[in-house]
């Protein structure tokens, strides 16, 4: 693992839910590391890859990368406002993916669903 990588990992495990790869990038240069952003997006993009981060798209379309605490293919509930995530087990979305897909045809099969709304601490 480069210094580089390393950096970005540890940026990605001190980052509280999903950050940009701008944000991750000053993180990284607050903490000291002399990385490029081009670099931080290629790492990013690595990590993803590997399925050691989630990447999602914001309302906006911009993408988004968190470290989760689960292994496991998952979903998530994402508040609009803060950003709180909660990270969800969803058997019936793998039930009705898998059935679509066999339905028109499709194999090799994946997907990825994410649920924005506003969390009870922003709402109140």
């Amino acid at each position: 693992m480069t210094r580089q990588r390393t950096a970005v990992t540890r940026a990605l495990a001190e980052a509280d839910g999903f950050q940009s790869a701008q944000a991750l990038h000053e993180a990284v240069r607050r903490g000291g590391d002399s990385v490029g952003l081009t670099t931080v997006y290629r790492h990013l993009q690595a990590l993803a890859d590997a399925g050691e981060v989630d990447v999602l798209r914001t309302t906006d379309g911009e993408a988004v990368y968190r470290r989760c605490d689960v292994d496991a293919h998952h979903h998530h509930l994402v508040c609009r406002s803060c950003g709180a995530t909660v990270e969800l087990p969803a058997p019936e979305v793998e039930t009705w993916a898998t059935r679509v897909a066999k339905q028109h045809g499709f194999t090799d099969v994946s997907h990825t669903v994410e649920v924005f709304g506003t969390c009870r601490s922003c709402a109140s």
